[in-house]
């Protein structure tokens, strides 16, 4: 049944469980992720292999763990060309928008004369991005992170994604991962995967940042292995939020609930209205809807409507938004009559996107934004996937004559007054020196 709640009238309960999702209800999951870890460390590949025919496929084999350069080929030959030129399209929006993000390589700007600071950018050297699978595969979710690490001038890219039946590497991921320009692809999913770019295996070199989203299991694991590499932005299942007003269509809000809620049953996708009128009509709509999608989607839908989503009925735009700010969802979609108005008040979120003439899935596909976001709340803190997720920044000074003779005394000043006194020391000894050379 779908869940149809008003906000003023939430228990404490309630509210909790519809803010906490299912990406951070994840504490059962760590000593199963910490055994499969800890065996994948002692043992390698051959772990590696135990744990994805166990999960994923009796197919998987060390043998079969790369991609070689024929099954890129064969990929290739094996989709639809329509496919392929769909792919190509996004590939080419993605690839421009996050161009525009690149940094200055390096930049410095006089503090005072004599005084110079600045910035040096580098690319990470190793990352590994993480595409996932569930009852399908993602080549959206490829390029969404390959582009952003190629674009960042990344040395050494590879993939780990979750191997088909036949314990390959998919043909769309592997096509995508062509495009990129990425070469290095292995067949391996879920904690497996997570464990072997950490510590690394006879076949998989380990990285020093893991990119890209994943199931709870996936984010248990990272959770796990994050004093051992950068495991990026907090990217787990699904979530979004539907913000309407009383103007909008309801059915065009009922479809794009939908939307984020197929993803599997622990996603969240909520209706946020102050609208009674807007969100009557989309409950009363959704049925209709959920009937026309394949039988195993209706269950996730029924699932998420039911559990971590459904319909929030608020009291005002301004609560819906102060609700949404909260939330902090990973998608959010602004139907409202100005949404350029309402966006100044939204200050939480991995992406908004404004207009019923701009739903989810265009972005999460082609629109050339990042569909990568960060999920169970940290939207508060975190964003979306980037080329920044890829670079890293290294200060840089330089001091003239003029300029260090502007600072050493205060340096010293406040060195001192914190108790260090080898920094004191080395501007007051220095200055003899120079003195010296002089």
């Amino acid at each position: 049944m779908i869940q149809y709640m008003k906000l003023k009238d939430l228990t404490d309960e309630q509210r909790a469980t519809i803010m906490t999702r299912a990406e951070q209800d994840i504490q059962d999951l760590f000593p199963l992720a910490q055994g499969i870890i800890d065996d994948i460390r002692e043992n390698g590949d051959e772990a590696v292999v135990k744990y994805s025919r166990k999960y994923d496929t009796e197919n998987a084999s060390v043998e079969l763990l790369k991609a070689k350069p024929e099954d890129f080929a064969a990929a290739r030959a094996r989709l639809e060309p329509r496919l392929i030129q769909a792919i190509e399209a996004a590939y080419d929006n993605i690839r421009r928008f996050h161009e525009e993000q690149m940094p200055e390589e390096m930049w410095f700007t006089t503090v005072k004369p004599g005084i110079m600071a600045g910035e040096k950018v580098s690319p990470i050297s190793s990352v590994a991005l993480t595409v996932p699978s569930g009852k399908g595969y993602f080549p959206s979710v490829m390029l969404m992170l390959g582009v952003p690490a190629k674009v960042a001038g990344v040395p050494r890219i590879c993939v780990v994604t979750p191997p088909s039946p036949e314990g390959k590497a998919n043909d769309a991921t592997l096509v995508g991962a062509e495009i990129c320009g990425i070469d290095e692809v292995y067949a391996v999913g879920g904690i497996q995967a997570i464990a072997a770019i950490a510590y690394g295996t006879d076949t998989i070199a380990p990285v020093q940042k893991a990119v890209g989203p994943g199931s709870s299991y996936v984010s248990a694991a990272k959770r796990l292995v994050s004093n051992k590499i950068d495991v990026g932005l907090p990217a787990g299942p699904s979530e979004s939020i539907i913000l309407a007003d009383e103007h909008v269509d309801p059915r065009l809000a009922a479809l794009d609930l939908l939307v984020e809620a197929e993803h599997g049953p622990d996603s969240a996708a909520l209706l946020v209205t102050h609208s009674k009128q807007v969100a009557d009509a989309a409950l009363a709509i959704l049925p209709d809807y959920i009937a026309q999608l394949p039988e195993w989607r209706q269950e996730f839908v029924e699932t998420v409507l039911s559990k971590y989503g459904g319909i929030m009925l608020t009291e005002s735009l301004d609560e819906s938004i102060a609700f949404v700010n909260d939330y902090a969802p990973e998608h959010l979609e602004v139907l409202v009559q100005d949404p350029f108005i309402a966006l100044q008040k939204l200050k939480n979120a991995g992406e908004i996107l404004l207009g019923d003439l701009t739903p989810i899935p265009t972005a999460n596909y082609a629109l050339g934004l990042n569909a990568i976001l960060p999920t169970g709340g940290f939207a508060r803190t975190f964003s979306s996937v980037s080329v920044q997720d890829f670079l890293k920044r290294s200060g840089v000074g330089y001091l003239s004559r003029e300029g260090y003779e502007r600072l050493h005394e205060d340096v010293a000043i406040l060195a001192d007054y914190e108790g260090f006194p080898a920094h004191a020391m080395a501007l007051r000894l220095r200055n003899e020196i120079l003195k010296e050379r002089d």
